[in-house]
């Protein structure tokens, strides 16, 4: 849905059982949650957090009746720049064909026949999608295109959308036409396709992947990234034990993402740095790996991060409802961990501080869920819990 363009200047959101703020400041445990709480988001920004019998007077108020409010999701993970689909390569997995990184390659072909209004009505569905269910602030990454004019073209796409954080992913496959010459391709990466997208994006990243980039390879593109003042993010460590943890650890990641087979030494590599080992429990599922160790980096104390990692071929979903249920049900966290993780951690993840908390200044993106917990989001899965969006203070569902 299309968000209003004006927002009021105040407004009172009360009525609140249970406020997570992610501020242990604010109240007790890791979400520091409040109880018979009320919020003011004043600007589009929140203005005032607190117990509802001294909430100040604001132009306007929304009782939310008892329900649970969060931050709202920041979904640190995603490829919404697209065309076609891969219904046929999921039907195929689930009757038992491995999943590999070269199925990538069919979606690059059609979107690069894709118009460029199709592709943005694709980018801003799902886009719609995810702000439907509790979504507030997301990132997005290119490719799909894998040539010069078709990265800058899925860039430019993801700008019109409306994301917030793009990511250029020229390092996702090396594509047919360099089936023969893969380094050519790196050169064609870290020269003239990075030169074009890089005034417009925020971040690198590289898929270091059996069948995708080796780890010569990955630590040549990021470093590329690095030169050009670009953030480093890192797919690594999704089909088997590799070298991508411990590449985005050295080149001071602030992501590395899927982290479904890690060793002892991966985990405690991530515990001695500040980069974010981001879990993606639905493209687990969809894939049918083992479940990402969550409760082993919990108890290590990583700093963790669930995302969607929405994309047509091993994750086709963009809700972080669901991603939260699977991230206690598979990962064995907390609903606790799973809401930080998804919330704060995702935040973190983008190296961002005005989203995934609930604090004085912070943007005012609030989900508020159909439940008198954040625990009934694992307690109750696929159930839709979403009740009301709020994103810059403006109520969009």
């Amino acid at each position: 849905m299309s968000e209003p363009m004006v927002h009021p200047k105040s407004i009172l959101v009360q009525g609140i059982s249970g406020l997570v703020t992610n501020d242990p400041a604010a109240g007790p445990g890791l979400t520091g949650r409040l109880r018979d709480a009320a919020v003011v988001v004043e600007d589009g920004r929140i203005a005032w957090i607190g117990a509802a019998q001294s909430a100040p007077a604001a132009d306007a108020a929304v009782d939310v009746d008892g329900r649970t409010v969060l931050p709202g999701w920041v979904d640190s993970h995603s490829h919404m720049v697209f065309a076609g689909d891969r219904a046929a390569e999921f039907s195929a997995r689930m009757s038992g064909t491995p999943y590999s990184a070269g199925g990538i390659v069919s979606t690059v072909s059609a979107t690069r026949a894709a118009d460029d209004p199709e592709l943005l009505a694709i980018a801003r569905r799902h886009r719609a999608e995810m702000i439907a269910g509790g979504t507030t602030c997301m990132e997005t990454k290119t490719g799909y295109g894998l040539t010069v004019p078709d990265e800058v073209r899925s860039a430019r796409t993801a700008q019109a959308a409306g994301f917030d954080e793009i990511t250029f992913l020229g390092a996702h496959v090396v594509p047919p036409e360099y089936a023969r010459d893969p380094d050519g391709y790196v050169d064609l990466v870290c020269g003239p396709m990075l030169d074009a997208v890089a005034p417009l994006v925020s971040w690198i990243d590289v898929f270091c992947e059996e069948g995708a980039f080796d780890g010569a390879q990955s630590r040549r593109v990021l470093a590329a990234g690095q030169r050009k003042g670009l953030g480093l993010r890192l797919h690594g460590n999704q089909l088997g034990p590799g070298l991508g943890v411990r590449i985005a650890v050295d080149a001071g990641a602030a992501s590395v993402d899927h982290c479904t087979h890690l060793t002892r030494e991966d985990v405690d590599a991530l515990v001695g740095s500040d980069t974010v080992a981001t879990l993606l429990p639905a493209c687990d599922l969809s894939t049918r790996q083992p479940a990402a160790p969550g409760r082993l980096l919990a108890d290590a104390r990583a700093k963790i991060a669930l995302a969607s990692n929405c994309n047509p071929g091993s994750s086709y979903t963009s809700s972080m409802n669901l991603v939260v249920a699977l991230g206690v049900l598979l990962c064995g966290l907390t609903p606790d961990e799973a809401v930080y993780a998804a919330t704060a951690g995702g935040a973190r993840a983008l190296r961002r501080h005005d989203v995934g908390v609930l604090t004085v200044g912070a943007r005012g993106d609030l989900h508020v869920l159909d439940a008198p917990s954040h625990d009934y989001l694992a307690y109750r899965p696929g159930v839709p819990l979403t009740y009301a969006v709020f994103r810059r203070g403006v109520r969009v569902v």
